[in-house]
């Protein structure tokens, strides 16, 4: 699991949220930081691999549907799935043209440090889904 994030998180209770989350994920969880402008996204080293573009007109999926989605990737030998999160502009048709899913938290647009905290917990929600882990209820 690894989150390219445009813009500096720094020192934040959101960058703790990202840390503790991350801390849980049992799959390997990095995080690479890009400034808001230029900056180019590590070359991709590990294949097969998928990427998953935050976008606001993405697919909004239940905790489930997202679990179920990582399983599958997982299953199939995915070595790395990488989550992009654009600056405050978004992210351009090219990028998004190139993302195996466009994911969408709802029809808000959430500032990039927020996101990237509600990322980081889908993706130890997501992972606990799939271990049976107790933690996740659908109501």
């Amino acid at each position: 699991m690894h989150i390219i994030a445009r813009g500096k998180i720094g020192r934040s209770p959101e960058a703790e949220l990202v840390e503790r989350y991350g801390r849980r994920v049992t799959w390997g969880f990095k995080v690479t930081e890009l400034p808001d402008k230029g900056g180019t996204i590590p070359p991709i080293t590990a294949t097969p691999t998928r990427i998953v573009t935050m976008d606001e007109r993405g697919k909004q999926l239940t905790s489930s549907e997202f679990a179920r989605i990582l399983g599958r990737w997982r299953d199939d030998g995915v070595r790395e799935a990488r989550f992009l999160i654009g600056a405050a502009d978004g992210h351009d048709e090219a990028l998004r043209d190139k993302a195996d899913l466009l994911l969408a938290f709802g029809a808000a647009t959430w500032p990039h440090m927020l996101a990237r905290a509600m990322l980081a917990e889908q993706l130890w929600r997501a992972t606990s889904i799939i271990a049976g882990h107790p933690y996740h209820r659908e109501g």
